[in-house]
């Protein structure tokens, strides 16, 4: 069986009221987009994943970088990215077709197993789940009906279809509307197959949803902390929280000694438990000489985003008696809300002296002590 996944992604997300397009919305480090994709990536059937995006969205998907994926721009209706995607498969042997909507990113893996296993032998195959309330029909906010609920059903996605018979449908009722693909077989009485949906499959529409979805994930929270110090030389650039400082002294290191995202590297691996800084980046190997701190910490980033943690809040100390933080402090915090992919309101800089007293405080030396806190999600 040639199966193909086409993902649709190319509504206008209005109902969520976020400033982030529904699917770029983030819950456990992933957008709705990438849990998608996880949730059918073990499943070997599928042969081919498109992507259907709304062209407003070119500037969130880029930054994605989806591997194996084709991607292609959607219609104005759900019905017309539908289609556009059947086109594009037309001439690529596909047999059966899965589609599902990006916004319900958690469907359970027993309910793809069960909608494949069905696809076999059948046409159209849609998960569907029953209604626990008593359903009525109102006209301006009065109840005029009581609707039985006996044999009403939910539709979900994703749903599974015979490809060249839903191209047909497609193809014949291109200036019609429909909530979904089943019903341009339900339009002409043909069987759909309906197998058990799932309460957790549920699609994120507005805010509300999305609080669900993220309370559906939560994680552990752990702290670490970081500290770093360095000597202030001549004929050295001087780093601080991935900035370069205008100075006629810089700090001696073994990389470019910025105290500061060493101090937020040794936080992060120290809350993740994953050693420290002269583990993962000897000062003893020279593909490190002279490297960019901002190198590393990107290196981190991506490694403990891979356990599945996710930054909550970073906590800056910067102990110097000269320059003043506070001139620099914002800029600092974009550039490690930038490196650490978190918001600025996520990071705190405090600029401390220490009265004068010791390395520091005669102007030889600069130190840094960071707070992080990060959520673990399984």
């Amino acid at each position: 069986m040639s199966l193909f996944l086409i993902l649709l992604a190319a509504g206008d997300s209005k109902r969520v009221k976020s400033i982030i397009p529904k699917p770029f919305l983030k819950v456990n480090n992933k957008t709705l987009i990438e849990h998608s994709i996880n949730a059918f990536k073990n499943f070997n059937q599928i042969k081919k994943t498109i992507f259907v995006y709304n062209e407003k969205n070119k500037k969130y998907l880029n930054k994605l970088h989806l591997k194996d994926i084709i991607k292609i721009k959607g219609g104005k209706s759900r019905q017309e990215s539908a289609f556009k995607a059947l086109n594009k498969i037309k001439k690529m042997n596909c047999k059966k077709v899965i589609i599902h909507d990006v916004a319900r990113p958690f469907p359970p893996k027993i309910l793809i197993k069960n909608l494949i296993n069905k696809l076999k032998n059948n046409d159209a195959v849609i998960p569907v789940i029953k209604t626990n309330d008593a359903t009525k029909r109102i006209y301006e906010n009065i109840i005029f009906k009581n609707i039985q609920r006996n044999n009403l059903r939910f539709a979900q996605t994703p749903q599974g279809f015979t490809y060249k018979k839903l191209y047909k449908k497609h193809k014949e009722n291109e200036n019609l509307a429909f909530d979904d693909d089943s019903a341009l077989f339900t339009k002409t009485e043909e069987k759909v197959l309906v197998i058990n949906g799932s309460k957790k499959n549920f699609k994120v529409t507005d805010k509300e949803d999305l609080d669900i979805f993220k309370s559906l994930k939560k994680g552990k929270t752990y702290s670490g902390i970081g500290f770093d110090i360095h000597r202030l030389i001549k004929k050295r650039k001087l780093y601080l929280g991935g900035i370069n400082i205008p100075s006629e002294f810089g700090l001696k290191g073994h990389s470019d000694a910025d105290p500061v995202l060493h101090a937020i590297i040794d936080s992060l691996l120290g809350a993740c438990r994953l050693g420290d800084i002269g583990k993962l980046f000897s000062d003893k190997n020279k593909k490190y000489k002279n490297i960019r701190s901002t190198v590393l910490l990107r290196r981190v980033i991506k490694l403990i985003k891979s356990k599945n943690f996710s930054i909550v809040n970073v906590d800056i100390n910067i102990i110097v008696q000269r320059p003043k933080i506070r001139k620099y402090s914002k800029k600092m915090i974009y550039a490690i809300s930038k490196l650490c992919e978190i918001n600025h309101n996520q990071i705190n800089i405090k600029g401390k002296t220490t009265e004068k007293l010791g390395l520091i405080g005669k102007g030889k030396a600069i130190a840094s002590e960071v707070i992080t806190s990060v959520i673990k999600y399984d």
